[in-house]
């Protein structure tokens, strides 16, 4: 077995919780365009996957002018009052500490990179950070799987050697794709029925949980 040098995070439902600002920046735009606002399963869900994947299910079209108009809303609220409704999860800073002296640690969310590398920044994440990746504010690289290719690519990593952590079976789908080892956590979004399924290799139920499986 290879020995992993690299570790990729999602951002939303791996490193911090999203759900409040996610939650009231979607009602938002739901509202502007007049759309009946979507029931709180309906939201949970919609942390991880792409958000213009999000905006055709909850409004039920192939529109792509009015997905983009529901982008366009929420980005509204998002860069005015949105962008740090967000919370670090409890163990988090101290599985980062623990990590980054041995793995080289990378950012890897759908979140475009813009606004992703301001949140960490803004909750003390980015010093434990070797590099930061998300999608382009035109949804280029908001699939998992064409985001962990392009890291591949730009880091020149060996996949055998790199890991992708995540909480969604958008995370383990990308890893397998690239070749890439896939580790779930059951903290986040994601139940450990989708993660498996998803094909994770192993599930964490903590961030602690997380230092020790690399620690083994």
């Amino acid at each position: 077995m290879h020995p992993v040098t690299t570790i990729m995070f999602d951002l939303d439902g791996t490193l911090t919780d999203p759900k409040e600002g996610i939650s009231r920046r979607i009602q938002h735009a739901l509202i502007q365009l007049d759309a009946p606002p979507a029931p709180s399963r309906a939201l949970e869900a919609a942390i991880g996957p792409p958000l213009r994947q999000t905006f055709a299910l909850l409004l039920n079209t192939d529109r792509a002018d009015l997905i983009e108009q529901a982008m366009v809303c929420y980005r509204e609220r998002f860069v005015e009052v949105g962008m740090y409704e967000n919370a670090v999860y409890l163990g988090i800073v101290a599985m980062l500490e623990t990590l980054s002296p041995t793995y080289r640690l990378l950012l890897a969310t759908s979140k475009p990179r813009v606004y992703a590398a301001a949140i960490v920044t803004h909750f003390g994440l980015a010093q434990y950070l070797d590099g930061i990746y998300g999608s382009e504010l035109d949804g280029h690289l908001d699939q998992k799987t064409d985001l962990l290719r392009h890291i591949i690519e730009i880091e020149q990593l060996r996949p055998v050697e790199a890991t992708m952590v995540g909480d969604r079976h958008h995370d383990m789908v990308g890893a397998k794709n690239n070749g890439c080892q896939a580790i779930g956590v059951t903290y986040g979004y994601g139940s450990e029925a989708e993660l498996l399924n998803a094909g994770a290799d192993h599930i964490c139920q903590t961030p602690q949980d997380i230092s020790e499986f690399f620690a083994a």
